[in-house]
């Protein structure tokens, strides 16, 4: 089942297939952009837990610390590349659903991959903003704003902002329980690696898949909270999520797994770009 009526739905396969190897690397150029990112955002992380400096931020700081560097400028247009590229491959699952993943009660993978692909367009937006100096990143969390946009729509606001959290606390749920049963990606082929190398990689990427899940669980509930008290100010985006396990009992030592535990995410979104199956 698709999202377009039966000749655009036509069209857009037949271009996809047109082009299908330079779809295939695009995608491969997201998840190799996602790993980018997360390994600078879990480096910085582990640094700061370790007590090198460091500090906590999310997929926009990411980008922040990616200009700063030598040739910052070309490696953003480069990482926008990916992030469209990224937006365009889950776009396309969305709408045309190529896998067959997403029928039934499972149509709302596709409105997740909609709401990826929204995202991932705007980060490379932003990589172009950056890279072109029409921005200088400031106020990159957008979360509270957002929050506070949507709980101005009276009465719904604090329901849609619920709904939000839910969602977040949902998905977020979903991915530590894949995490347990070895649920990794099902259009991932490890099939050309031997036994032992394939188990680590599936060990280390289940570790990481779990990291990100547990900051996803902790800002989906800050957003239940602000939902509750109708105060944006209680709404938190990654950075300060994965800052706030810090503030737990015990939280040193969960925050150091956390962020070595995205670096492992890193790691699998690698995995990701080498052996997923892109399906058009």
């Amino acid at each position: 089942m698709t999202l377009l009526t039966p000749a655009p739905a036509r069209q857009l396969r037949h271009v996809v297939r047109q082009h299908g190897r330079s779809f295939e690397w695009l995608a491969r150029a997201g998840y190799a952009t996602r790993a980018f990112l997360y390994f600078t955002i879990g480096g910085l992380a582990a640094l700061a837990a370790f007590g090198y400096g460091g500090d906590t931020t999310d997929s926009k700081g990411a980008l922040l610390e990616l200009y700063r560097q030598p040739f910052g400028q070309a490696l953003l247009v480069l990482a926008a590349i990916g992030l469209f590229g990224f937006a365009l491959f889950r776009g396309y699952q969305a709408l045309l659903d190529p896998e067959r993943g997403g029928r039934g009660w499972r149509v709302a993978r596709r409105v997740g991959w909609g709401g990826i692909a929204l995202l991932h367009g705007a980060l490379g937006a932003f990589a172009l903003e950056l890279a072109t100096g029409n921005t200088d990143g400031a106020g990159a969390d957008q979360t509270r704003g957002a929050t506070a946009s949507l709980l101005s729509w009276a009465p719904l606001g604090p329901w849609l902002v619920a709904a939000v959290g839910a969602t977040v606390i949902g998905v977020s749920f979903h991915e530590l329980w894949c995490a347990w049963r070895s649920k990794l990606d099902e259009q991932l082929d490890l099939s050309p690696l031997a036994r032992t190398p394939r188990r680590w990689v599936v060990r280390l990427s289940r570790f990481g898949i779990a990291a990100r899940a547990v900051v996803g669980v902790i800002a989906g509930v800050f957003l239940l909270l602000a939902a509750v008290d109708s105060n944006p100010a209680r709404a938190k985006g990654f950075a300060d999520s994965l800052a706030s396990v810090r503030e737990a009992p015990f939280g040193g030592f969960l925050f150091t797994v956390v962020a070595v535990g995205l670096l492992a995410f890193a790691f699998y979104e690698l995995v990701e770009a080498r052996y997923r199956r892109v399906v058009s």
